[in-house]
């Protein structure tokens, strides 16, 4: 058989769009120019508009640790505890009060062995206040 000839791959050609260079990380005057409709899509709708947004600052370090708390503050909200923070308003909804504590206790089953001492502490008063608080909170209805 004699061979058949390819037909030729369609080439591409890669462009570095990048405006900054990777070597001194300063600005490249052949940079292309960002595209218009990004840069609208970015100023007129920011990340966050929420006016309270803007003023709580900058966001805590993401840990365990916080990650565990801020889910127990859910569960306090849910429980009636603590204000809704979107409206203030405090609202009971035990079902998802028991469900926010039933994921931190799978959580701590699932991360048993591989806390440190502090985060294991954390995730047993956090799960024993929580419980306590539910038991209390079906008792009341």
């Amino acid at each position: 058989m004699a061979e058949q000839e390819k037909p030729e791959a369609k080439r591409f050609t890669v462009q570095d769009r990048r405006r900054f260079s990777p070597e001194s990380g300063e600005v490249r005057e052949e940079a292309p120019e960002a595209d218009a409709s990004m840069e609208r899509q970015t100023t007129e709708h920011p990340a966050s508009t929420n006016e309270s947004d803007a003023q709580q600052g900058p966001l805590p370090e993401i840990s365990f640790s916080t990650f565990v708390i801020s889910l127990s503050t859910q569960a306090l909200m849910h429980l009636g505890e603590i204000a809704n923070p979107l409206n203030q308003k405090v609202e009971a909804d035990i079902p998802v009060a028991k469900q926010m504590i039933d994921i931190l206790g799978m959580l701590r089953e699932k991360t048993r062995g591989n806390l440190n001492p502090g985060e294991e502490r954390l995730m047993e008063d956090i799960l024993f206040d929580l419980r306590m608080k539910y038991v209390e909170a079906v008792k009341k209805k």
